[in-house]
């Protein structure tokens, strides 16, 4: 089995995020980067049909040179090939678009990515592929099994859990539950040595054309003060609530 995973370069949630030029770009300096968290998961699920099915793992990615860090990163957890498309990652179509023509020339039994990236959290790379190669495509997933040409999958649905089944080719948005975050794996020294062998191949976008553009970014307004009142004082609370917070 041939397995493709989608790996996003994101900012590490204890950064702190700055914008410049009028808040119209943003600022990576000083910015820490990881693996997008949703994609680790799908990874760590590939490295355990590597070590139980002998699976093939390639990792791609959509971005700069900057990426190519986390793109080690995953070759010494275990994937076996890293490749770059060597753009900036404009959009979620345009992702979709570059990854989509890769994989026309080089299938894959699988494709996991992420339900979304926690930077812009589109959410929609996965289905898009899925649309622009027409296979079979599941979000939110919770659970993968494999047999011979088949997949079992759990996905997380408003109240429960759905089971589905489907033959491969398929592409999966999986997210936490498809591992734990103590099944993650940190790299370790025999990881990070092989990890230098193993092949980054960077290929030229395609003709993918962006349909969005980022006007302007905006960050979150600070919390307001927070006004404690006695539970002996409810008259003040109604008041507030009336006057002040204007739910009454």
């Amino acid at each position: 089995m041939k397995i493709l995973v989608c790996i996003s370069h994101v900012p590490d949630t204890t950064s702190k995020i700055n914008f410049t030029d009028e808040d119209t770009v943003f600022d990576s300096q000083g910015v820490q980067y990881v693996i997008n968290p949703n994609d680790e998961f799908g990874l760590t699920r590939a490295m355990w049909f590597k070590e139980k099915q002998n699976a093939v793992i390639e990792v791609i990615n959509v971005g700069k040179a900057n990426t190519e860090p986390t793109l080690r990163k995953t070759l010494a957890i275990g994937a076996d090939k890293a490749i770059r498309i060597d753009s900036e990652p404009i959009d979620g179509l345009f992702v979709a678009k570059e990854i989509a023509e890769y994989v026309k020339s080089n299938p894959y039994d699988l494709i996991i990515a992420g339900r979304e990236s926690i930077d812009y959290n589109g959410g929609m790379v996965p289905g898009l592929i899925a649309g622009l190669l027409q296979i079979n495509y599941v979000t939110n997933c919770t659970k993968l099994e494999i047999e011979n040409n088949s997949a079992t999958i759990d996905r997380e649905i408003d109240g429960g859990k759905e089971i589905l089944s489907c033959d491969l080719p398929l592409i999966i948005g999986g997210q936490k539950g498809l591992v734990e975050e103590s099944d993650l794996r940190i790299p370790n020294m025999r990881g990070i040595m092989q990890a230098r062998q193993k092949p980054l191949e960077v290929v030229p976008p395609s003709d993918s054309n962006s349909k969005t553009k980022s006007i302007k970014f905006y960050k979150p307004a600070p919390r307001e003060e927070v006004k404690l009142v006695s539970s002996d004082n409810l008259d003040q609370l109604i008041d507030l609530l009336h006057n002040e917070a204007k739910v009454l």
